[in-house]
């Protein structure tokens, strides 16, 4: 899993790119606080020929968002987030994302 960050320097927001490998997977979504935890077509990841799964959203900047990945129904962490955080709500830690 990879998450990387680009800062626009006209725009305030960043874009981040989420990259999940999941050969086996049918469907990949990313969702968290940026989009209200709804698993939607905006928040899918595009199945590369490599198997991985990819997508790149603009998030406004100097935020903090909880997130996970919602790989064919299975709530998933990332491993390269810049941290986790216990939620009570859905009884275990979410991936945290700093920009």
């Amino acid at each position: 899993m990879a998450i990387v960050k680009q800062y626009l320097k006209t725009k305030p927001v960043c874009k981040v790119t989420f990259t999940v490998p999941a050969e086996e997977a049918k469907k990949v979504n990313v969702v968290g606080d940026f989009n209200n935890w709804k698993s939607n077509k905006a928040s899918t990841l595009k199945k590369l020929k490599n198997g991985t799964f990819k997508g790149t959203f603009d998030l406004p900047k100097e935020n903090i968002y909880e997130f996970k990945y919602l790989i064919d129904g299975n709530y998933v962490n990332d491993s390269e987030a810049d941290r986790y955080q216990w939620n009570d709500y859905a009884g275990s830690e979410n991936a945290v994302l700093e920009l």
